[in-house]
């Protein structure tokens, strides 16, 4: 999944950045409120993490030009602006959720996953397929109950598969919500995560069907 933050101070995104990193999340950092707001309009973005109190741009206001492009991407709010007036403001201008520095970074990937979860999934904490149990709170997979050993990237690619269940994912789908500004993706990047999961999948009697020229698709092989 694609995250912008959206956060003039270099440390605290460095830390961010790099925690939701290992946990298998693709992130665009800008510095300020007007690279937000172009950003935000030319990326779709599985969720964003803005700052209000961002250089050239408030926060708010970016927040507004998101809403009035009638973007539903979950938003969470992160500042150091902690009054009543402050959330209530925030939330009625269109953020889905609200966090105030200092914070702990668990609670934020916390926060993030549950704003996604409810953006793809309807509130489920997990995604089924036959006898795949896609846990993804836990970021785990299940064949049959048995844990499958998928690396981040795997993960990431397998869930965005998931999400879109009986519909074909173009490469350029996957690139796009999978892989940052700042990351090389090299031409087979891909297909060599999709091998890797068809050898683990397929003795479980599943499949990822290449439809050339448009993209891949999960698939059940067992009859």
């Amino acid at each position: 999944m694609r995250i912008l933050l959206a956060e003039d101070d270099s440390v605290l995104s460095d830390g961010i950045t790099k925690a939701l990193r290992q946990s298998g999340f693709a992130i665009d950092w800008v510095k300020s409120g007007d690279d937000a707001d172009y950003a935000l309009s030319t990326v779709s973005y599985d969720a964003v993490i803005l700052d209000l109190g961002l250089p050239k741009m408030d926060g708010l206001e970016v927040l507004k030009h998101l809403r009035w492009r009638k973007s539903r991407v979950p938003v969470l709010i992160l500042t150091a602006r902690d009054t009543l007036e402050d959330r209530v403001t925030g939330l009625d201008v269109g953020a889905d959720d609200y966090l105030t520095k200092p914070f702990d970074l668990p609670e934020l990937e916390a926060r993030i996953r549950a704003l996604i979860r409810r953006n793809h999934f309807d509130t489920q904490s997990e995604l089924i397929y036959g006898s795949i149990r896609f846990d993804t709170v836990g970021r785990r997979v299940f064949v049959n109950d048995h844990l499958l050993e998928l690396s981040a990237r795997e993960m990431s690619v397998f869930e965005l598969l998931l999400i879109h269940t009986g519909r074909v994912v173009s490469k350029e789908q996957m690139v796009e919500h999978l892989y940052g500004w700042d990351e090389e993706v090299s031409d087979n990047a891909i297909e060599v995560c999709i091998h890797r999961l068809r050898k683990k999948l397929e003795p479980f009697g599943f499949s990822f069907r290449t439809i050339r020229g448009l993209g891949y698709l999960v698939e059940s092989t067992s009859s």
